[in-house]
């Protein structure tokens, strides 16, 4: 790792500082809840429209239509594609968020 200053001591380093923001997707074909890592300072939508194809998201469970958990990983990478829509899950309220 790098890091460089300029002349009022603001540093600049070549890793990505991003903060896991625990979300739900739900694709095509199956929801998912995971932790996707946001670049400080943005929102989840900005890593949505980052120009990448897929969204990687950690401690990942996948869930079918039934709403069993059919695939747990630590790390799944979604294509964009075929993402329907995704939220924050600490804004989830209704059945699937335990109430």
């Amino acid at each position: 790792m790098t890091i460089e200053y300029d002349e009022k001591g603001k540093y600049y380093t070549n890793v990505i500082q991003k903060i896991p923001v625990p979300s739900i997707l739900q694709t095509t074909t199956h929801l998912i809840r995971g932790q996707v890592h946001v670049r400080q300072g943005e929102r989840l939508k900005d890593e949505l429209e980052n120009g990448e194809d897929y969204m990687a998201v950690t401690n990942a469970s996948i869930y079918n239509v039934d709403g069993n958990v059919v695939f747990t990983s630590s790390f799944l990478a979604v294509q964009k594609k075929q993402i329907v829509w995704v939220m924050p899950a600490d804004e989830a309220t209704g059945k699937d968020a335990g109430e």
